[in-house]
């Protein structure tokens, strides 16, 4: 099976919460559908947690203490 990353779990997750919010599953395949994306979700989360913690390794400061910074702003909205 092939990795699957972040953005691609997210679509899914978004494919299978128009599925359940449209309302024209049947209840088992709605069920099924609920524990794909809680699968998703964890999957995500997980990612994201992950990421937190390489971008804080990365943002220390010389003495090993997590330096905060604000995120940059690309002009005109991009």
């Amino acid at each position: 099976m092939a990795k699957k990353t972040f953005e691609q779990s997210m679509k899914q997750l978004e494919q299978i919460v128009a599925e359940l919010e449209s309302g024209d599953l049947p209840l088992e395949q709605a069920l099924k559908k609920f524990e794909e994306g809680i699968e998703l979700s964890r999957f995500c989360s997980q990612k994201l947690e992950e990421t937190e913690r390489k971008i804080t390794l990365l943002m220390q400061n010389s003495s090993g203490r997590p330096v905060e910074k604000p995120f940059p702003m690309a002009e005109n909205g991009e």
